[in-house]
């Protein structure tokens, strides 16, 4: 007993510092993005002059902008394609089918590095000019597995008897795939499109390969003043990015409880009747 109790307590202080380590130094960046000295060692005093700063950058609304634009064309191109392979590769009986499915695991395991500089060179051969439709293709190729895994695994755990029902009561493929199969899915279609917009929302090494002289996107912003030594700016610009992902992550939460609220309610009903 008394040694189960131990294993417990390692468990518990595990898990702590292993909070620690990956949150407090985030919650610094937040705490240091509102002190008064430009220094990041001693807290001088509370300030939002910094953020004050920023809000009056015209130059950084624009890459924010731009950053907001290449992170929703990617996540609208990923979750399409992504879903649409997830669908596919259920309702293929082709033997190349799991080849095909197998490749779209390359972006997750190759380097991004090795991908960007791919990427680079292969537009640069074809003489295709480098900007932001590049870099939605670019970063398109990285969130893509990220949709289709989430999407086939919740199509994997879908009862197949749905969509027997659905087409034995009349309703053809086209009706059952977005009146049944999508519905059913829909969770873990929100759940990519929430992933691969924050992975475009913080993606810098494609996007610098795909980047024109006139493009310049948030992580490509904090990575240039970086190399100036953290300041309070980084910490206040990165302090936003990450409240925007937060925010993101919110509103899945959000939608995820409204819907179970939701099919919990309509399965009381059909218990009911």
């Amino acid at each position: 007993m008394k040694k189960k109790t131990l294993v417990n307590k390692i468990h518990k202080i595990y898990v702590i510092l292993l909070f620690l380590f990956f949150y407090a130094p985030v919650a610094v960046m937040v705490v240091f993005s509102f002190n008064t000295s430009k220094a990041n060692v001693v807290w001088q005093g509370f300030t939002t002059k910094w953020y004050s700063k920023l809000m009056g950058d015209s130059e950084l609304w624009k890459i924010f902008g731009t950053t907001i634009l290449i992170a929703v064309l990617t996540t609208v191109f990923a979750t399409l394609i992504g879903t649409m392979g997830a669908i596919g590769y259920k309702k293929s009986k082709s033997r190349f089918a799991k080849l095909i499915t197998n490749s779209v695991y390359f972006p997750i395991v190759i380097p991004e590095i090795v991908l960007a500089v791919a990427m680079f060179m292969i537009f640069n051969t074809a003489g295709i000019s480098l900007g932001v439709p590049i870099i939605v293709i670019g970063n398109t190729t990285i969130c893509l597995p990220y949709v289709y895994i989430t999407v086939k695994s919740r199509l994997v755990g879908m009862d197949p008897s749905i969509e027997e029902a659905s087409l034995d009561l009349g309703a053809d493929r086209v009706y059952t795939l977005f009146h049944v199969t999508i519905p059913q899915i829909m969770p873990g279609i929100i759940s990519g499109a929430f992933m691969a917009f924050s992975l475009s929302l913080d993606e810098l090494i494609v996007t610098s390969f795909l980047a024109d002289a006139g493009t310049t996107t948030l992580p490509m912003k904090v990575y240039s003043m970086m190399k100036k030594g953290v300041s309070p700016e980084i910490n206040a610009l990165t302090t936003i990015i990450f409240a925007v992902s937060i925010l993101g992550v919110a509103a899945y939460l959000i939608f995820d409880a409204v819907k179970t609220h939701q099919d919990a309610k309509a399965k009381h009903k059909l218990v009911d009747l």
